[in-house]
């Protein structure tokens, strides 16, 4: 397996066990692993291809859905719900 492929695997892990934290213990981690994430989908796709990329841009949005589609919200300037 290739090291893009294994960071990867590493991050999917990680963020699974980051998900499982208190949730005021989630921040630190979870915004690590959202800044990690494009340069490793990157890395991915240039080593790889588009099918491998489609793959874990797939794996990130559904893991990070919530967080996506909250500052999606704010930079369209739509209202965001608290507590969502």
């Amino acid at each position: 397996m290739s090291l893009p492929l294994l960071l990867g695997c590493l991050w999917v892990v990680a963020a699974t066990v980051t998900a499982l934290l208190p949730m005021h213990r989630q921040m630190v981690p979870g915004f690590t692993l959202l800044v990690v994430a494009p340069v490793l989908l990157l890395w991915i796709g240039l080593e790889h291809g588009w099918l491998w990329l489609a793959f874990a841009a797939f794996a990130f949005a559904s893991m990070f859905r919530r967080p996506l589609v909250y500052m999606l919200r704010r930079a369209l300037g739509l209202a965001v719900k608290a507590g969502h």
